[in-house]
């Protein structure tokens, strides 16, 4: 006998997902069992928005989609943040969800909504399993979840088909598409032309590189065209950041924009490698003229989003698209930028970005990038302390930096960092989040100390929203809503079986670092006093 979760859970499994999170409901419980059964670990969280974070984490960690579960209605509900998250930050997240069957909805009202209209407009797509029809569910769902740019998708899962008996069961394939290239014709003449002709190329590169696992690809084209390299918060490191030719990542900060911006009007070819401006702010919105500057498009799916226009668009596999175009030039090698004025910008955001202070949050990130081995992983969380770190943190390679850069949405970095952690416990992972994001999911820190694992959390205390604080001065408005009183973080983290730090000075927080990293079980708190308004200027 096999029933349709048994099937939905070997099809998960054999996609690679070896992770579940979530809160157990005796709607799902039938499928939770399944999933256990067919190899996934189920881990308990105190919320299912945490659980989602999670799950993300797995994803960065495997390349395999999240799996998350809720039960229905306030489960659902609760949910609702990170499934949006998923869908504005391209992560291919499968949200499983009880319900009750039919009939039963036909007549009763507790707890009972509908699912699928309320995350219609936050998923790729949202299935109901069917008696009958379960693996060709499956594998659509997974299929939609990966393809072009990746996202959630949701199956509601009614009781009575969970544990149902399926008749001649049949594998769930998923559909995998081959690399795509762009054909041959006058678009792609047109854009091998412009490469030959360019002098000042740049390259915007962003997340659909790492969906679609060619950043080694798209960096060896930079290095051997030798053009300069802009990315993403999101697609950090998909040039390590050593490279002369990396200009490090935009979206948020107007400081980083002074500098980069004009360098993009300076150029003679812009070439979007996957870029998907979902993460930039309104400086992005429309940042060349397409009259003036000729715009190559590489994208994984159709744009219709507005905040650019180009010359020419191809939707494509980006390394073999980029091959096509560059490849055929005959320009290998090619001395760029012969004024120097990609350098002299990558050295302006050099000084602009400084860490040589005494103490403060560069201090403290500055001691943390010292000490975090090349193979290690930091997450952020939402606030100043995010558009600070993605300026100074170098990454040595991709995935070495993750956060919320869609939604932008608070209290996910613990959660993304526990569920990399468990996906990858060889990998050293510390988490930055501002004490207004933890103390928004303190819970989570008890399910840390169920799981054990040797985690790292760097809380920087202001006790202030400090960036809406900074946005409100800076709208010569009175100082609301954004203040709020301390919290023993260090004290709270001991309480939870975790060992905790408060530090005002490098010396400290080295120390603290340290500790942490050499830990084998258990987390570590380190609470850096950086003072109210320790972010004026710094972004």
């Amino acid at each position: 006998m096999t029933t349709a979760a048994e099937i939905l859970a070997q099809a998960l499994y054999d996609a690679g997902c070896r992770h579940a999170f979530g809160i157990p409901g005796g709607e799902v419980l039938t499928v939770m069992h399944a999933l256990a059964d067919a190899g996934l670990d189920f881990t308990l969280t105190k919320h299912e928005n945490s659980a989602g974070f999670m799950a993300e984490g797995t994803y960065h960690a495997t390349g395999a989609p999240g799996v998350l579960i809720a039960t229905l209605g306030p489960g659902v509900a609760n949910a609702v943040n990170v499934i949006a998250n998923a869908e504005q930050d391209r992560v291919p997240l499968i949200f499983l969800t009880g319900c009750v069957d039919e009939a039963t909805a036909a007549g009763y009202t507790h707890q009972v909504f509908d699912h699928r209209a309320l995350l219609a407009p936050i998923t790729k797509a949202s299935f109901t399993l069917v008696d009958g029809a379960v693996e060709t569910i499956v594998a659509k769902a997974l299929t939609i979840a990966m393809e072009g740019r990746p996202g959630p998708v949701h199956i509601d899962v009614p009781m009575s088909v969970a544990g149902a008996e399926q008749v001649n069961p049949r594998k769930a394939v998923p559909v995998t598409y081959a690399p795509v290239v762009p054909a041959p014709g006058p678009d792609l003449e047109k854009a091998r032309a412009l490469f030959a002709a360019a002098e000042r190329p740049i390259l915007l590169a962003g997340l659909e590189v790492l969906a679609q696992g060619c950043e080694e690809g798209v960096a060896d084209f930079a290095r051997r065209h030798r053009i300069p390299v802009i990315t993403t918060y999101k697609a950090k490191g998909i040039l390590p950041e050593d490279d002369p030719l990396a200009l490090g990542a935009a979206g948020l900060s107007p400081l980083a924009d002074r500098h980069l911006l004009p360098l993009l009007e300076q150029a003679d070819l812009i070439l979007l490698a996957g870029y998907d401006p979902i993460e930039m702010r309104q400086n992005w919105c429309r940042p060349w003229d397409p009259e003036k500057t000729p715009v190559i498009e590489l994208t994984a799916a159709p744009n219709h989003h507005g905040m650019h226009e180009v010359t020419v668009t191809f939707v494509c596999h980006i390394e073999l698209g980029l091959g096509e175009i560059g490849n055929n030039s005959g320009k290998f090698d090619t001395v760029r930028w012969l004024g120097g004025e990609a350098a002299a910008v990558r050295e302006a955001l050099r000084a602009a970005f400084r860490t040589n202070e005494d103490w403060g949050p560069g201090a403290a990130m500055e001691e943390m990038r010292r000490l975090l081995p090349e193979n290690g992983v930091a997450t952020a969380d939402s606030g100043a302390h995010r558009i600070l770190l993605s300026q100074l943190w170098d990454c040595p390679q991709a995935r070495g930096l993750l956060q919320s850069s869609g939604l932008c949405t608070m209290g996910c970095a613990l959660p993304v960092a526990m569920g990399f952690k468990l996906a990858a416990p060889d990998r050293p992972v510390v988490a930055f989040t501002g004490d207004a994001g933890l103390e928004m999911i303190l819970g989570e820190l008890a399910t840390l100390r169920d799981l054990k694992l040797p985690l790292v959390i760097v809380v920087f205390i202001d006790r202030s929203l400090g960036l809406i604080e900074l946005k409100q001065r800076a709208q010569g408005l009175r100082n609301l809503a954004v203040d709020f009183g301390g919290t023993d973080f260090p004290a709270l983290a001991q309480a939870l079986g975790g060992k905790g730090f408060s530090v005002d000075t490098r010396a400290d927080m080295a120390a603290a670092v340290e500790a942490g990293l050499a830990a084998e079980e258990g987390f570590t708190l380190i609470a850096a006093e950086i003072g109210a308004r320790a972010y004026d200027g710094r972004f």
